[in-house]
């Protein structure tokens, strides 16, 4: 009996002009075509007069394969011919094979979607479906399972487990395309030989997957690939894991040239912009990696974004500002497409729009132009998917003046919507900051006046009052206002008035305060200034100036005649490690000596600290 050896050690030096043992009575009976990187292998199961013969070959291969069965067992003794998919590299020796073949009970075993091809060859054979027979084929000393792997790449391709041996005869899963063959795997770098063959040769990533998930069912320690080489135990998982993460379909990138190579280059590239995308968050780092990974497939020099923001403002992320995003104009270029849709823009192009002079249109998914500097700029308008309009586009440069190719028209093309998504996920970051700030505003702001809180200036002025603690420079007074007879406005005009009358203080003390100070609506009528590093006397005349300010602003509610009005004021200096419900407490007092010395004045608060400020 044979010994098991998963890891095919014993094939390393093996002869393929012979059959060759890869498990317990599994044999490997193909033959090898010189200058041919798409190498198909046959397999045998030795069972009697009920052996098995997987994928026959070609007529090209099938003579090598008979003699090396002929090693093995009389070729008469085969019964069942296992085709895992029609082409004709596998099923082009069964007319040869059903002119040999005399014995009654031979069968060709297939899948019903392939029998409605093979038919055609007009053989006398019939067939056995596996979907026909609950998957299975029992033998003399094992069954083995059908694994239905539906698109990989035929709608009705399968893979065939032998559960005694491990061994997966897996059809065109694992092939691979290999310069020089080489019968058994030997290292990780032959994914290198699978990565191009699944990449064109399987439909997508999804029903690649999905056949990939059918197969890990079984304990699969040898995978007879039809093409390429044998997969030893030791490689099985890693390619697999290693297929699980391809992008396939790359003839869908075809444009003509379908040299799969190339596309597999492309889809290389592609595959890392979408990475990109999925592993950075920040835009500035997402560009860069955009601008390193197109550029080695065009000559870029720099490539800047234009996108219009919710409220029609236009954001330009550029090289010259890191991408850090400048509110402001874009290249008449980019200003003339904003909102039009595609065939508004197709037609922009051929109407000769004068803000597209020069600009040559290119497979209607951007345009280009040449510079005077000698540079050629693509423009690559982003389309947006809600409402099918250019809200955004890009400006690629290129540091050489030439036509763009037909492969750099394939590469542009290719990236345009893995640009438009990174741009896309920007404008929507920046524009849940945008509403994260305005709710934030909203929660410490006054709605009626736009007036910070009691309760913002609560958790700011805590701070500031900490600083000073540490520093006693860092000088803080606090200024009491309050509008002189506010009840009378309110009983005289109405509440509607009284509001806009606060909203107007609420304008005039922001237009007489330094943006570093903090104005706030205390409550009802009253307001309260804090001054940050203002000296007493500076302190003073702003209470003054405040005072003024109101005292002469025309109060128009829709009366016939603005509303006179004054307010007045108490003005504290805090003390270091004063608590600040003291320091309010005393500009409140000092408003109330304001109001009983007849009002529209200021009262400072003394404190050891204070010095002596006159306020007219």
């Amino acid at each position: 009996m044979t010994t098991m050896n998963s890891e095919l050690t014993h094939l390393d030096q093996a002869d393929t002009a012979h059959a060759l043992e890869i498990a317990p009575r599994v044999w490997w009976v193909g033959h090898v075509l010189d200058d041919d990187v798409f190498q198909c292998h046959v397999y045998l199961i030795e069972q009697g007069d009920q052996s098995v013969l997987f994928d026959p070959g070609s007529r090209l291969t099938f003579p090598g394969t008979l003699r090396k069965i002929e090693e093995v067992i009389p070729f008469t003794r085969i019964r069942y011919f296992v085709c895992h998919h029609q082409d004709p590299d596998i099923t082009a020796a069964l007319p040869l094979i059903d002119e040999m073949t005399d014995r009654p009970d031979a069968v060709i075993v297939t899948h019903w979607r392939a029998e409605a091809l093979l038919k055609h060859y007009g053989l006398k054979m019939p067939f056995w479906l596996v979907d026909q027979h609950d998957w299975r084929l029992p033998l003399d000393d094992r069954e083995l399972r059908f694994v239905f792997t539906p698109y990989a790449h035929f709608p009705g391709a399968f893979c065939t487990f032998d559960p005694s041996t491990g061994v997966l005869f897996s059809s065109d899963l694992y092939g691979g395309f290999t310069a020089r063959p080489t019968l058994v795997a030997q290292d990780e770098s032959h994914f290198e030989a699978l990565r191009p063959f699944h990449e064109h040769y399987m439909p997508s990533r999804d029903i690649l997957n999905y056949a990939l998930s059918r197969i890990e069912q079984y304990p699969v320690k040898i995978i007879a690939a039809q093409h390429g080489s044998i997969i030893p135990e030791r490689l099985v998982s890693y390619m697999t894991d290693k297929l699980k993460h391809l992008d396939c379909g790359i003839y869908l990138f075809a444009q003509g040239n379908t040299d799969i190579q190339r596309l597999s280059h492309l889809n290389e590239t592609l595959r890392e912009i979408t990475q990109t995308m999925l592993l950075y968050r920040d835009f500035r780092d997402i560009a860069d990696r955009l601008f390193h990974v197109v550029s080695r497939n065009l000559p870029v020099e720099k490539i800047d974004y234009y996108a219009r923001l919710e409220d029609g403002t236009l954001l330009t992320l550029s090289h010259e500002t890191r991408f850090s995003g400048v509110v402001g104009d874009a290249p008449a270029e980019v200003l003339a497409i904003l909102g039009m849709t595609r065939p508004e823009w197709e037609m922009a192009h051929a109407s000769m729009d004068p803000d597209l002079h020069g600009h040559t249109l290119h497979t209607g998914f951007f345009c280009s132009r040449h510079t005077e500097d000698d540079e050629l700029v693509v423009t690559m308008p982003l389309f947006s998917p809600q409402r099918e309009r250019i809200e955004a586009a890009a400006l690629i440069y290129l540091q050489r003046e030439n036509d763009v190719t037909p492969e750099q028209e394939q590469v542009i093309q290719q990236i345009a919507m893995p640009l438009q998504v990174a741009l896309e996920r920007e404008m929507i970051y920046r524009s849940i900051d945008s509403k994260r700030k305005e709710a934030y505003q909203r929660s410490i702001r006054d709605p009626l006046t736009g007036l910070f809180t009691r309760v913002y200036m609560q958790d700011v002025m805590e701070r500031q009052c900490s600083l000073q603690d540490r520093d006693e420079n860092a000088l803080v007074s606090a200024l009491m206002i309050d509008v002189d007879h506010f009840k009378t406005v309110n009983d005289t005009y109405g509440h509607p008035a009284g509001d806009e009358v606060l909203k107007q203080v609420a304008t005039v003390m922001r237009q007489a305060v330094r943006d570093t100070d903090i104005p706030v609506r205390f409550g009802g009528e009253e307001f309260i200034l804090f001054l940050v590093g203002t000296t007493p006397t500076d302190a003073g005349r702003s209470a003054e100036r405040i005072r003024s300010a109101i005292e002469t602003h025309a109060f128009e509610v829709n009366q016939d005649a603005p509303i006179p009005l004054t307010v007045s004021l108490g003005l504290a200096f805090r003390d270091p490690f004063e608590p600040l419900d003291s320091l309010i407490l005393r500009a409140d007092e000092a408003l109330y000596r304001a109001k009983l010395a007849g009002r529209n004045r200021c009262e400072i608060a003394v404190t050891q600290r204070s010095g002596v400020v006159v306020v007219g």
